[in-house]
């Protein structure tokens, strides 16, 4: 199971740790991945997602799952965030939920 967030895509970055005599070690930035239970209103269902503290907070200021897909750009989502608003939409537009 990759470091990354369900929604966002956000990966592990990479750069240096630097010391008082400038010397630079390599170090890995972690995204903050928390497993979270979200509903969807258009699908009828709630979606388990590994999705990081700062995507969260996102939905929440969005005002949920179905709001937050629907705003955001396709650019800014990861593969399973573009898998859920195909499916948010394909709902919505009144074609079946089963996948």
């Amino acid at each position: 199971m990759p470091r990354e967030c369900d929604l966002t895509g956000t990966r592990v970055s990479y750069g240096h740790n630097v010391s008082h005599s400038n010397r630079k070690t390599s170090r890995r930035f972690l995204p903050n991945l928390q497993k979270v239970t979200l509903s969807s209103d258009a699908l009828g269902r709630r979606v388990s997602l590994r999705i990081s503290t700062r995507a969260l907070r996102t939905v929440q200021r969005k005002g949920g799952l179905d709001p937050y897909l629907l705003s955001a750009a396709d650019k800014d989502l990861g593969i399973e965030g573009l898998r859920l608003k195909r499916r948010v939409r394909k709902a919505l537009s009144g074609g079946s939920t089963s996948a």
